[in-house]
């Protein structure tokens, strides 16, 4: 590993939203689900910079570069009665890896979990992208072996919310 570079971490803005879309994009092709993206400008302007806002992003940037982001919310957890922080994406540019800059945003986020009174930072990986959960398990996390996620869209989703 390159030694860590310092990088300036901000909150995104709604002035961001097309780097934001644009790290999306990066980050869905890095997961082989680019076909599957949705996001726009619009949408993405209107959920995360509305009243109320259903996430929030941080960028890294190395210089004037942008070089990573994050984006998570806040959760709660019923059986220990205090909230968690879901880090829905964390992407570094392949040109930027290596350097610490993902470990630089976990940290930002570990400090801003423990600011908020919260107890767990939690997240999703692909089970292909060992370089992740090579990262991930350096840094002390664990898999959650015995839970599943599921997912209810689409079809589905629309046939649920429409019975009586």
């Amino acid at each position: 590993m390159a030694s860590a570079v310092a990088v300036r971490i901000v909150t995104a803005t709604e002035r961001d939203v097309p780097l934001i879309l644009e790290f999306i994009r990066e980050l869905a092709a890095y997961e082989r689900h680019l076909h599957r993206l949705e996001a726009t400008e619009a949408r993405i302007r209107e959920t995360l910079f509305s009243a109320e806002p259903a996430a929030s992003v941080i960028f890294a940037f190395s210089g004037d570069k942008p070089v990573g982001f994050a984006v998570f919310y806040l959760t709660y957890s019923t059986f220990a009665g205090l909230p968690g922080l879901y880090l829905e994406d964390l992407f570094v540019k392949p040109e930027a890896r290596g350097l610490g800059i993902g470990r630089q945003l976990l940290r930002y986020l570990a400090k801003l979990a423990k600011a908020k009174g919260c107890w767990r930072i939690e997240w999703a990986v692909l089970n292909w992208n060992e370089n992740a959960i090579g990262f991930y398990r350096k840094l002390g996390a664990i898999p959650m072996e015995e839970w599943a996620v599921y997912r209810l869209f689409g079809t589905p989703l629309d046939q649920l919310a429409a019975e009586s």
